[in-house]
């Protein structure tokens, strides 16, 4: 009885999963995922989240507590608490009602470092209406010591129910939390609750959940740990509930009904798992390493399709303030120059011109099409003495006078699946790449090959526009070109391991981008250069 007191577990699934879903679970699975937690004995249930807008039903998102009521079983559990968040900033106390026990018991604020008092200064509007306030210091990793200590002398002058260490970025090791915990359970008033929200992008919320609560076992302080059900939560997402519940039923005599736990998860879950994406990844391991705000790693890989490594460099050239935050027009800014990379191309170009100028120039992009039908490809380029160029790529069976990439991932990938004709090709690279020791190099500015206006402007398939816009200054009698495919369902290259990771829709988004791509340069070298498709292609320009 004395550790059901001290530690109490939190499931913040209908709250953080929001992120996920756009609050829109859906009225059956609210209901179904509320009444089933309640029944396994979940001590707190995070139902969502309290916003100024109306409440839109089937979503988690309300805009008073009355609109929860059709959401939760009546009678309550009493020995349930029922919790909603707002954010300090972004939701006005005067829309809450008085507490009538109809709906939830508590509310949760969350605040940033710069604007302790302004969350603070919310318990009492919350507890003049009857609710319990609860509060979340966001990024508590961001804190000194002395912050700290400053916060918690705050914290025990206003008394709320609990105040939560929260690893924002999940940044956070067993070193950090345990500094941090000394400084909370040494110095907090022993009457208010700790509590533990982590993210998982260094894989270590379970483990810092373990700790957690093994640091308070013998400790005044009672505590809360949050999870959620699958770890379902914003980017690398959150501990497991059902592996914080079976922990704390086998270590700490609690007695969570994990049936019920994972026949919550068989019956509302599966649907949102097969949906969408939560959970470690190496770009949430990057956010994580260097603490930045999940939306830049969501907005370079939406926008920009970045990959891994060139993630991991604008993130880490981003000072403190800027990976913290998320200001898509800086963070534009920081991409854009990591890619345009001035270097002096005039005798690259030159070099170029001087072996390409009057010649029929083929170039072979890494789609289905070149690989089925090479010896439709191989006939054109013998009838017409080409210049065979591949394109972010090499294709088994074909010979090339040079190799063009602008991508630096297509580039490694190249190098190692296809050493020798790597090796003896000449390559034509734009700046953004990392050639060093590659004698066999001829570099291009990036930035005077790319063009904007659409919204995949570089997705990578995008290096076919850019080679034929580098063609286009070297003045060639003719363009041909094979591979240039797009997407459609099932598999796009003849090589399994230069497929995009992305989903039917984008797929046809990018197929219009690249169409419109295509129509532009169509219509800018109208006149003065000629484009035949030796393959078929949903790209080409009829007229």
């Amino acid at each position: 009885m004395e550790m059901d007191r001290k530690i109490q577990l939190l499931d913040c699934t209908l709250r953080d999963g929001s992120y996920i879903v756009d609050s829109k679970f859906g009225t059956s699975a609210i209901r179904g995922i509320i009444k089933r937690l309640q029944d396994a004995k979940m001590d707190i249930i995070e139902c969502g989240w309290l916003k100024n807008e109306p409440h839109k039903k089937g979503t988690a998102f309300y805009h008073t507590p009355d609109d929860l009521i059709q959401y939760l079983s009546q009678p309550k559990d009493p020995k349930t608490t029922y919790v909603a968040m707002i954010d300090y900033n972004r939701y006005d106390i005067n829309n809450l009602p008085f507490y009538d026990g109809n709906s939830i018991d508590a509310i949760r604020v969350v605040f940033p470092k710069d604007k302790i008092d302004e969350g603070l200064a919310l318990a009492d509007p919350i507890r003049n209406r009857g609710y319990k306030v609860f509060f979340q210091a966001a990024n508590t990793l961001g804190y000194t010591d002395a912050q700290i200590l400053v916060l918690i002398d705050k914290i025990n002058k206003v008394k709320p129910e609990a105040i939560s260490v929260v690893d924002t970025f999940g940044a956070m090791y067993g070193d950090d939390l345990t500094r941090i915990l000394s400084l909370f359970s040494h110095n907090l008033d022993p009457e208010i609750k700790i509590g533990f929200h982590s993210h998982n992008n260094l894989q270590m919320s379970f483990a810092l959940a373990v700790q957690f609560v093994d640091s308070f076992a013998s400790k005044a302080h009672s505590v809360i740990i949050d999870a959620s059900l699958c770890g379902m939560g914003r980017g690398a997402g959150n501990a497991n509930t059902e592996l914080v519940a079976g922990f704390l039923n086998k270590k700490y005599r609690k007695d969570y009904d994990i049936n019920l736990i994972v026949d919550t998860i068989d019956i509302y879950m599966t649907q949102f798992l097969n949906s969408y994406e939560w959970g470690y990844s190496i770009p949430y391991y990057i956010s994580g390493t260097y603490q930045s705000h999940v939306n830049n790693i969501a907005y370079l890989i939406k926008n920009h399709k970045t990959k891994s490594r060139d993630l991991k460099i604008i993130i880490e050239g981003l000072d403190e303030n800027a990976r913290r935050s998320y200001d898509y027009n800086n963070l534009e800014k920081a991409y854009v120059d990591y890619m345009n990379k001035e270097i002096d191309d005039y005798s690259a170009k030159d070099e170029l011109k001087t072996g390409l100028s009057d010649r029929n120039i083929v170039l072979i992009a890494p789609g289905n099409s070149a690989y089925l039908q090479r010896a439709e490809v191989e006939g054109y380029i013998e009838r017409h003495n080409g210049i065979v160029i591949g394109i972010n790529s090499i294709l088994p069976g074909y010979s090339y006078d040079y190799l063009f990439f602008s991508n630096a991932m297509r580039y490694d990938y190249a190098k190692e699946s296809n050493p020798d004709m790597f090796r003896k090709t000449k390559k034509i690279v734009t700046s953004n790449i990392n050639f060093v020791n590659d004698k066999n190099v001829i570099a291009i500015n990036f930035n005077d090959l790319i063009k904007r206006g659409w919204k995949h402007f570089d997705i990578a398939e995008n290096a076919r526009f850019l080679c034929l816009r580098l063609m286009d200054f070297m003045a060639p009698s003719e363009i041909a070109v094979a591979g240039f495919d797009g997407y459609d369902i099932g598999e796009n290259y003849y090589d399994t391991n230069l497929e995009l990771n992305i989903s039917l829709k984008e797929k046809e988004e990018f197929n219009i981008d690249l169409k419109e791509m295509m129509r532009d340069f169509v219509e800018m070298t109208k006149g003065h250069l000629k484009i035949y498709f030796i393959t078929p292609s949903r790209f080409e320009i009829k007229g």
